[in-house]
């Protein structure tokens, strides 16, 4: 394990000022993978091409995606600031067209503009935080980053609920003051924290092949069993030609001076492990909660509005959890069985959703959902610190984007393959119930529904379920409910795999001194640090260090 550079010991009102303006832009890109698709079919009313509808989604997840390892590496080659704030810039541009869009492609194109900017959002306030405190008091802060995640996942539809009704721009325009008030602190805040920069060849081509070889496989996995069959040529050719640019890529890092993700990385087992728990952990998290708000719309007659505020158990979850643990880790100095711990909890999660019927109480899904929220806040940090903690400073940026990039594409392939899982039993069971269903109906109500036909009934627009004859409305729901049981037994397999995956991490120690002799840094929930040797640092040192650091960092720039 190599050891860290020395790292800038900021006063405790820098810090949470940092943290502030870290936490807002990171909200910011959370909050419209979920903001947006509550009012999209409002948009979709207004500004007509419902052809194009699913690429104002898949045109954010492809730039955010696909950008996110470069930012990493441009941040170790350039310095953090500079490439900050040009992602929260791309990103409040990209949400400013947005909001002024006339028709759908202008949309789609701000839309790809806005997620260029949320892959540095995402990725870089972790690495930005772990240039000014250690491994070993890094947990309370990136506990805080999960608490944000799990606010966005209930605000988003809250808020694009709400908008929706009102003026749908303003999903777009409510970025904007945001994103300035974080790039007014961020700007002031980070000047303090120096920079070394270093000769260096930008790989051109490995950016290139990989951001191309990703988006051939996202786009495989979002058009897959919606506008095109999986084993159309189509698919195939995006999935063969994701595969061979993927091997050139691999070949290209091995033999470039500068590689985006350096191969190198992948020898410490504790690099390899936490991503590949990353990536199994982003399967079961984005593939099975998008399914917990449709079984609220279509089993429970929810609004897409409402079933965001049902989902508040699962968010108080994952922030209470995400915090407790990233101040458990810095306490203890030991993360591998937060993650070990998490996905065990998980399958458990998964399993008891398995019980849920269409009668069930809701309370008895809230208990549910509070089991997954904390295996969520359990796993979401700790494996980012994991990464942290075993990779070199020089290295801090794209080691940091790797593990935010992992679990994205987790994420694709677990909306894709538990997609299908889902469309294939639902099928089978809509073919066992809806022609009993349908014969108990009296003779006018059945013309209309076959007038209508059965089999354009999409589980996407549980506004239409609803509004079905109750015998048929049942039987979706059952089969709905059904297709669930599998779906939820997927991923508690799935997350069984995650379970032994985080058992054969290393448990190496956290690099920074304890709670009694923490090397800089305050504590973001009020608690002061303390100095190297157990001494809280004096005020005036702290002033005098935060001046020195603001007088060299101007000197070099």
């Amino acid at each position: 394990m190599t050891a860290q550079a020395a790292r800038p010991a900021l006063p405790a009102r820098q810090i949470r000022l940092l943290m502030f303006g870290l936490m807002t832009g990171m909200l910011l890109a959370a909050l419209d993978q979920t903001i947006v698709g509550t009012a999209l079919p409002t948009i979709v009313g207004e500004l007509g091409g419902i052809d194009h509808y699913s690429w104002v989604v898949t045109a954010y997840l492809l730039a955010s995606t696909a950008s996110t390892p470069l930012y990493g590496k441009m941040a170790d080659l350039y310095g953090r600031r500079p490439v900050f704030l040009f992602s929260i810039g791309a990103f409040l541009l990209g949400s400013l067209l947005a909001g002024l869009s006339q028709d759908m492609t202008q949309l789609i194109v701000t839309r790809g503009v806005q997620g260029l900017g949320a892959g540095g959002l995402m990725t870089l306030a972790f690495v930005i935080i772990s240039d000014v405190v250690p491994p070993r008091e890094r947990g309370r802060y990136q506990g805080l980053f999960g608490a944000v995640f799990g606010l966005s996942s209930v605000a988003g539809p809250l808020v694009g609920g709400y908008f929706a009704e009102t003026n749908w721009r303003w999903i777009f325009y409510i970025n904007v003051p945001l994103a300035i008030l974080a790039i007014v602190v961020c700007w002031h805040v980070m000047r303090l924290v120096p920079f070394q920069r270093r000769e260096h060849t930008v790989d051109w081509i490995g950016a290139a092949l990989l951001v191309v070889g990703v988006s051939c496989l996202l786009l495989a996995l979002s058009w897959g069993g919606n506008s095109y069959a999986w084993g159309s040529a189509v698919i195939v050719g995006l999935f063969v030609a994701g595969a061979v640019l993927g091997v050139a890529f691999l070949l290209q890092e091995a033999r470039t001076r500068e590689p985006i993700l350096p191969l190198r990385l992948f020898r410490s087992a504790t690099f390899a492990l936490a991503n590949s728990a990353g990536f199994v952990l982003g399967l079961v998290m984005f593939g099975s909660i998008i399914f917990i708000p449709l079984y609220l719309q279509i089993v429970k007659g929810a609004s897409p509005t409402r079933s965001g505020l049902l989902m508040l158990p699962m968010m108080a979850g994952i922030i209470v959890t995400s915090i407790l643990t990233g101040r458990a880790m810095s306490r203890i100095g030991r993360y591998k069985w937060f993650p070990v711990a998490g996905s065990a909890v998980l399958v458990a999660g998964m399993l008891l959703f398995r019980l849920l019927q269409v009668d069930t109480s809701l309370w008895v899904a809230f208990g549910s959902m509070v089991v997954i929220g904390v295996g969520l806040g359990l796993c979401m940090q700790s494996l980012i610190l994991a990464v942290q903690n075993a990779v070199d400073v020089r290295d801090l940026g794209a080691g940091t984007s790797s593990a935010t990039f992992f679990r994205s594409l987790g994420g694709s392939f677990g909306v894709a393959i538990l997609g299908a899982v889902l469309s294939t039993r639902l099928s089978s069971a809509l073919a066992d119930r809806l022609p009993g269903a349908i014969a108990q109906l009296p003779p006018q109500q059945r013309a209309a529904v076959a007038a209508g036909g059965t089999e354009n009934i999409s589980i996407n627009d549980p506004a239409t379920i609803l509004a079905l004859p109750g015998p048929v409305r049942a039987a979706i729901q059952a089969s709905f409910v059904e297709s669930l049981h599998l779906v939820f037994l997927t991923t508690g397999l799935v997350a069984v795999l995650a379970v032994l995956v985080t058992l054969a991490m290393p448990n190496h120690q956290l690099r920074g001194a304890g709670p009694q002799g923490a090397t800089g840094g305050a504590d973001p929930l009020g608690g002061e640090a303390a100095a190297p040797g157990g001494k809280p640092l004096p005020k005036e040192s702290k002033e005098e260090a935060a001046a020195e650091m603001e007088a060299k960092s101007q000197t070099m720039l």
